[in-house]
């Protein structure tokens, strides 16, 4: 009965896009849907006024794994996968990445196609545009089982802007 329920849940959740993880061609010029997170909102390319390059490597971990910025800013993330297996990096919480993790366990075919992720091919390399408009201490990780497991997670340190 609880595999019936389960497959249930599954069903009725997958065309909502709860499942939906895609990054196999990703079109940045398409509209994205943007949707407040508590580690920021996507980001307009337009307003983009820093870039920073993420490497991703067998070694289950990402260079650099730390990031500084201030609140408000809009941050270009080119993620470079420079190993020979697949590789992603997706946006949150540590609470939200350690229950998809959890999730990826289960589900390990689960796709990315969200703003605040990426699947990234060996070789191959994306972008993600996002806002971080709120201050915090935010985190990004490689949800693919086994790897947010083997550490390959990293940190976003987003200061506070006082408007006055």
């Amino acid at each position: 009965m609880k595999k019936i329920w389960m497959t249930l849940v599954v069903c009725a959740l997958a065309p909502c896009g709860v499942f939906a993880h895609g990054d196999k061609d990703k079109n940045l010029s398409a509209a994205v849907r943007k949707e407040q997170k508590p580690w920021g909102i996507a980001g307009d390319a337009k307003s983009v006024r820093r870039t920073i390059e993420i490497i991703m490597s067998d070694n289950m971990r990402f260079t650099p794994d730390v990031i500084q910025l201030k609140q408000g800013e809009v941050l270009r993330l080119v993620v470079k996968n420079a190993g020979k297996m697949q590789h992603e990096i997706v946006l949150g919480t540590k609470a939200e990445l350690e229950k998809h993790a959890a999730l990826m366990l289960k589900f390990p075919n689960m796709e990315h196609d969200e703003p605040y992720m990426a699947h990234v091919k060996p070789g191959a390399s994306s972008e993600l545009i996002w806002h971080f408009n709120r201050p915090g201490e935010f985190d990004f990780a490689c949800l693919l089982p086994g790897h947010y497991q083997a550490g390959m997670v990293g940190k976003i340190k987003v200061a506070r802007v006082d408007r006055k």
